[in-house]
């Protein structure tokens, strides 16, 4: 807000339109008898044209619901695609685990292993491919911390198509036709008439 320029003003305005329109849907809960924990985490790279910074986010099911989700600029540039979406999947995650363990205290069943989506067939090779290539050595907290998890069969790591991909919502423009599509996904509809 400090220096927002025409492009930033015409983004708020755009964003109070769809705003303005949407006032009538909620998210919709419905009862599911699925006990499945699953997520899909995405980044853009330096998709922040005032820092540089990408934008990660993750989205989290209990069953057909979505229980979490998150979309922030990660906190520091990073020099390649793949760390992008290496922090987007360590955020995610980090999120399941602490959604594991409090579905644990509040003693709702759910499945052990959790499948997360990501739409980078880089990032889901990396964790079967035990060599660790220089151009990856700056993730690899993360990547060690995810693998982690794999191996101890919690979290199992799975590539979506683009097309699939239901947190693109939240890094980068869609078509009328694939925002309506994720949206009806999400539950996120207009009150029912009935």
């Amino acid at each position: 807000m400090q220096a927002s320029t025409d492009f930033h003003w015409a983004a708020v305005k755009c964003i109070l339109c769809h705003l303005q329109g949407t006032t009538s849907y909620g998210l919709q809960i419905i009862h599911s008898s699925s006990f499945t924990l699953h997520g899909f985490t995405d980044a853009d790279w330096v998709g922040s044209i005032d820092d540089s910074k990408s934008t990660g986010s993750y989205l989290l099911f209990f069953g057909q619901k979505p229980i979490s989700w998150k979309s922030n600029n990660q906190l520091i540039v990073v020099c390649s695609f793949i760390g992008a979406e290496y922090k987007a999947l360590e955020n995610g995650t980090t999120e399941v685990i602490w959604l594991q363990y409090l579905l644990t205290y509040l003693q709702i069943p759910f499945a052990s292993t959790l499948t997360i989506w990501c739409d980078n067939i880089g990032v889901t090779y990396l964790f079967v491919n035990r060599i660790f290539h220089a151009h990856t050595r700056h993730v690899g907290v993360d990547y060690h911390f995810i693998r982690d998890r794999i191996v101890k069969k919690e979290i199992h790591s799975c590539f979506i198509s683009s097309k699939n991909q239901l947190v693109d919502v939240f890094t980068k423009p869609l078509s009328t036709a694939s925002f309506t599509t994720f949206r009806f996904k999400f539950r996120v509809d207009p009150p029912s008439s009935a």
